[in-house]
């Protein structure tokens, strides 16, 4: 991950913990949850000449990205640091 790519993942992150912070993602639709954040990823947008579509599909991806290494340590640990 680039660190311009990870400061994207991090502004979009920071202002969803606030700006989501008092509902429950379980029973929030997707898409409400999506317009919340279509502020920040405007901004970012036009910070970085996208178009806010490639901004959420960048997000999305970098959040794959971030999940699978979260997953990959975590199963690694459940393995006594081995691979297998």
């Amino acid at each position: 991950m680039t660190s311009e790519n990870a400061e994207i993942l991090h502004k979009i992150n920071a202002y969803a913990e606030k700006a989501l912070a008092d509902i429950d993602p379980q029973k929030t639709p997707v898409s409400f949850q999506l317009e919340t954040l279509k502020p920040v990823m405007e901004e970012i947008a036009k910070e970085k000449g996208m178009s806010v579509e490639d901004v959420f599909i960048l997000y999305m991806d970098l959040a794959s990205e971030v999940a699978v290494k979260a997953e990959e340590q975590f199963q690694s640990e459940l393995n006594g640091g081995s691979p297998f």
